[in-house]
């Protein structure tokens, strides 16, 4: 099967595509080497941190840590394994599985936040106007159904974008 050439624009967008995954992969290898001296991988890890407010159900941890059904299964399996946290029937619904951390699970976790947090930092040494600029570059790619997310005429962001954006970035202050 032979290919077909693609266009200047095609080729720059594969290449910036490439450019984010490699510094995605770079940021989260650097970003999450702690783990590994306490045994966690990076999705383990994550189920704490979602966890550490109170009990969610295997659906919410996965949707909060993008995870499917089956692997957050196996997750759950290993750091209850750990003792980390327990699984217990909602008595409300019984199709609802709670997982609630145990205090083995807020001890780790509360021992290696702080050093992820400060890690976290380490990477984003932006100032607060730099990172508005860089996340409104962000938003200037276009999406593969070709509307932008950010509306040149208005230099306003489009429904669309502040709906994502606004969900995506709950939580920050800039």
């Amino acid at each position: 099967m032979k290919l077909e050439k693609i266009s200047n624009r095609e080729a720059q967008v594969l290449k910036l595509y490439t450019q984010l995954m490699r510094a995605t992969n770079s940021v989260t290898k650097k970003m999450h080497r702690h783990l590994l001296t306490q045994k966690l991988s990076i999705s383990q890890f994550g189920v704490l941190e979602a966890l550490y407010l109170g009990p969610l159900c295997q659906k919410e941890i996965g949707e909060k840590i993008l995870k499917t059904s089956g692997n957050i299964t196996l997750v759950i399996d290993n750091l209850e394994k750990r003792g980390l946290v327990t699984r217990k029937k909602d008595p409300g619904d019984r199709r609802r599985m709670a997982v609630k951390m145990t205090r083995s699970g807020y001890g780790l976790i509360e021992k290696i936040f702080p050093d992820h947090s400060k890690i976290a930092v380490g990477f984003i040494c932006l100032k607060a106007v730099q990172l508005k600029r860089f996340l409104v570059s962000l938003l200037k790619i276009q999406w593969t159904d070709r509307t932008s997310l950010f509306d040149s005429n208005s230099s306003k962001f489009t429904q669309e974008a502040f709906t994502f954006f606004s969900a995506s970035l709950s939580g920050w202050r800039l």
